[in-house]
């Protein structure tokens, strides 16, 4: 009786070594049909071979991001606009002031004054959310304020 025992324990021991085995071989037939390479050692090389050009794309990805993200900090990223009236016999608010600013805060403000002889446009530079050249008036503030 324990040699049935032995036996069937020796049968599933031989099962579960049979299971192994195909399963490694199916994995190396998957690799070399990939491959087209016989030994495994060539395939190992290939494969490290592969690693090392994919890091060292990835490095140049990186460094392009990194340029990239660099680079973005001067664009215009934010818009404010502020209508208002700027004078008081003329009815409703069409004069505007608009902000063009990037991530620092600089960039430029344009005030469109509607009058009745025509539409006045000024421009003036701002840097760090401030007047570089000429003082801002409070609805030029107002729109630097409402951009960020």
């Amino acid at each position: 009786m324990t040699i049935y025992v032995v036996l069937a324990l020796f049968f599933i021991w031989l099962v579960f070594l049979t299971g192994i085995v195909l399963k490694t071989k199916a994995h190396y037939n998957d690799l070399i049909s990939k491959t087209k390479k016989q030994k495994i050692d060539e395939i190992l090389d290939e494969l490290l071979m592969i690693d090392k050009k994919t890091k060292q794309e990835l490095e140049i990805v990186k460094k392009e991001l990194h340029e990239e993200i660099k680079a973005s900090t001067l664009h215009i990223q934010k818009v404010g606009l502020v209508k208002f009236n700027p004078f008081e016999r003329m009815g409703g608010e069409k004069s505007f002031v608009i902000s063009f600013l990037n991530y620092e805060n600089s960039g430029i403000v344009m005030n469109f004054i509607y009058a009745r002889e025509g539409l006045r446009v000024y421009s003036k530079k701002v840097r760090g959310g401030k007047g570089e050249e000429f003082e801002l008036s409070e609805e030029e503030k107002k729109a630097i304020a409402e951009s960020r």
